[in-house]
């Protein structure tokens, strides 16, 4: 029999990378969570852990069973989910996102959600898809609101934890200029036509992005201002400090005081999508939200900026 607990203990170990932060996270000692992985290899009959002086790496055994962790877990959390509603009568959802996809879509939907399923405690909590996905792999979140970019989707078909990916909208990146800017009157630019442009970047992925764009472009980006906010970096552009690459859906308004112009094709763009535990899909409250949501996606899709 394997002790759901020491499945707990691994799978702090493998989000941390070493015993003394797993055993900080879980508010016990390092002996304690050497001994707990101790007694999981010898119940496995298998190396779970491997220890070096640089951190803890996993074995292909220590991953299975991370796996096996995360979908227990999220397994006791649904069963508390359904138990809290047999006391209460309510039904709690808790819904994750990221900031500028929750601020244009998720009002309207919950707001439709909670008209549909009015016994519906809704929650909400805010962050990157790297923080977020895991929540709803763990059963701490029902479904996120989250994006990737070029690459593979953020969630595999098949996934073995369960995990499955809608996609709801294609979110084109714009260069967004100062009124007046000398380019301001371009029907599309191309990032080679930027090279001497100081730039303004509202989201550690965005850089990530450009540099990579930019790389083959053949420049490297002059960035005077790195921000984790699209709507002050697009501030920062008004007040003249650079230009920016900003998603469609963080311009939306378009901000009447920035000009704003397409990246010719091929364009680079972000994906936005859902992803649910393969458990809780097909519940009322998550079936009608990935619903609205696909409708709010939709409409805004169909108003994009204007150049």
């Amino acid at each position: 029999m394997i002790d759901v607990q020491r499945l707990r203990v691994l799978r702090a170990v493998a989000e941390h990378g070493s015993f003394n932060q797993a055993a900080a996270a879980l508010l016990i000692t390092p002996s304690a969570v050497s001994q707990h992985v101790a007694a999981l290899e010898r119940s496995l009959g298998t190396q779970v852990a491997a220890r070096s002086t640089r951190g803890v790496t996993l074995t292909r055994a220590g991953q299975i069973m991370v796996e096996a962790a995360e979908a227990v877990t999220a397994e006791l959390a649904y069963a508390r989910q359904q138990i809290d509603r047999l006391g209460t009568g309510r039904t709690k959802l808790t819904v994750a996102t990221f900031t500028s996809g929750g601020r244009i879509l998720l009002p309207g939907a919950l707001a439709r959600l909670a008209a549909a399923h009015p016994d519906t405690e809704i929650h909400v909590m805010e962050g990157e898809p790297e923080v977020t996905l895991p929540l709803v792999r763990q059963g701490t979140a029902d479904l996120a609101l989250a994006y990737h970019f070029d690459g593979p989707l953020p969630v595999r078909p098949g996934d073995r934890t369960g995990m499955e990916w809608s996609e709801l909208l294609d979110d084109p990146l714009y260069v967004v200029l100062p009124r007046g800017h000398r380019l301001a009157g371009h029907g599309s630019l191309d990032l080679s036509e930027l090279a001497a442009e100081p730039w303004v970047l509202g989201c550690l992925k965005t850089e990530a992005y450009l540099r990579r764009y930019a790389e083959l472009a053949g420049f490297a980006p002059l960035v005077r201002g790195s921000t984790t906010d699209y709507f002050f970096a697009c501030s920062l552009v008004a007040a003249g400090v650079g230009i920016s690459l900003v998603p469609s859906i963080a311009l939306t308004p378009a901000p009447a005081d920035l000009h704003i112009v397409p990246v010719g094709p091929p364009g680079p763009a972000r994906h936005i999508g859902v992803a649910t535990a393969a458990r809780s899909r097909h519940q009322p409250q998550v079936a009608t939200l990935i619903r609205v949501l696909r409708e709010q996606a939709s409409a805004i899709g169909a108003s994009r900026p204007s150049m």
